[in-house]
């Protein structure tokens, strides 16, 4: 039977401080689909709010001559289209071999701080089943603290998208908080590519907790997502 990968999108939409969409981000799912998938793996995907998670319109402008992300958006719009609310998989951890979260601005709005998808995490991690996150992703795990008390991060090599890769997108003061920083804060050592933009990957907590600073760790973070998940 093939293993099946929870794929949590956000539902948030835009930022309003910027009057611009957001959504998740095109590669940050595509890319690792493409790995998964060749690898037999059936996908199911979740939202906080469950429909048609909104995907960043400039996600698909920046990414329309990659391969991967162009014949993605074409063949898979039911992935997006037709996610399931987070609160329908609480309890339900079993049925899955993990759980992704791709990036996006998005989950800095919504995925951050929802409570179900909190517990979710708590969840796969209690049942020694990886969790990964790409680029704004690993926002999903700043707020998450274990039944013990102790914050999931803490101690642990974690990467996400940088405060210079967000300057460098303008949107700095956009964001609610900035990811570098608040996952230092979580108590993790906060790691990164020494150039903006390249592709950087780290594998943490005996191999589940993989996370990926960027969209060009896409691939690698799927990768090593597979790995994890002995494949």
């Amino acid at each position: 039977m093939a293993p099946k990968v929870l794929v949590v999108l956000t539902s948030n939409d835009r930022i309003e401080s910027a009057n611009a969409p957001t959504g998740w981000y095109l590669p940050e799912f595509a890319h690792p689909w493409d790995v998964l998938s060749s690898k037999g793996v059936e996908v199911v995907t979740a939202s906080p709010k469950g429909g048609k998670a909104p995907l960043d319109p400039s996600s698909v402008e920046m990414f329309k001559a990659d391969e991967s992300s162009a014949s993605f958006l074409k063949s898979q719009t039911a992935l997006w289209e037709k996610t399931e609310p987070i609160s329908s998989f609480l309890g339900k951890t079993s049925e899955f071999a993990g759980l992704f979260f791709p990036g996006g601005h998005g989950p800095m709005f919504d995925l951050a701080v929802d409570k179900e998808s909190i517990a979710l995490i708590n969840e796969f991690v209690a049942a020694n089943k990886p969790v990964g996150a790409v680029c704004h992703g690993p926002a999903v795990f700043v707020n998450v603290t274990l039944p013990g008390g102790r914050h999931l991060l803490t101690g642990k090599e974690v990467t996400g998208f940088s405060n210079a890769e967000e300057e460098a997108v303008g949107l700095t003061k956009h964001v609610p908080f900035s990811l570098e920083d608040r996952i230092k804060e979580a108590g993790a050592i906060y790691k990164k590519a020494p150039e903006l933009w390249a592709p950087y990957v780290l594998v943490a907590d005996d191999g589940k907790l993989i996370t990926g600073q960027n969209p060009g760790s896409s691939k690698a973070v799927g990768e090593a997502f597979a790995k994890a998940l002995g494949l």
